[in-house]
């Protein structure tokens, strides 16, 4: 079957969007790992299967704030909209700790990541080069 022939909902995975999101995060990583001492890995391989669990972790957690905030946006009530704010501020805190649980037990020793605001920084830098690369490269830029 052809790409053309393919259905709509399908997606080819990876994307090329997805790999340059993960090249983007090497670079990100590597750039703290030389910069800031809490981030460490031990080796450029090591770098780019953290910068692979990185994606595949913030593109779920992506997914899982989208359907919160459309959850919240779609409550009635005060309630509703309190619980979906609460519930958001946990997916968002939440994740972090994932990422530090996954970072842990996936490679040990081999990959620091700081704490908790060193990875919420980083995680932070990783969005925002995300975003400007994809508008860098964004096929309708001019």
């Amino acid at each position: 079957m052809k790409q053309s022939e393919r259905p709509a909902s399908r997606r080819r995975w990876p994307a090329a969007e997805d790999v340059v999101d993960v090249f983007v995060y090497v670079v990100v990583l590597n750039l703290a790992a030389e910069y800031f001492p809490q981030v460490v890995t031990e080796s450029f391989s090591v770098s780019i299967l953290t910068a692979v669990m990185l994606k595949l972790v913030l593109e779920v957690v992506l997914r899982v704030k989208n359907r919160v905030k459309a959850r919240r946006r779609r409550a009635s009530g005060m309630a509703g909209r309190v619980i979906g704010g609460l519930s958001l501020w946990v997916v968002l805190a939440g994740s972090k700790f994932v990422v530090l649980t996954l970072e842990d037990l996936l490679f040990g020793d081999l990959v620091e990541l700081g704490g908790f605001f060193a990875v919420t920084g980083l995680i932070l830098v990783l969005m925002l080069a995300r975003e400007g690369t994809r508008r860098l490269l964004a096929p309708d830029r001019g």
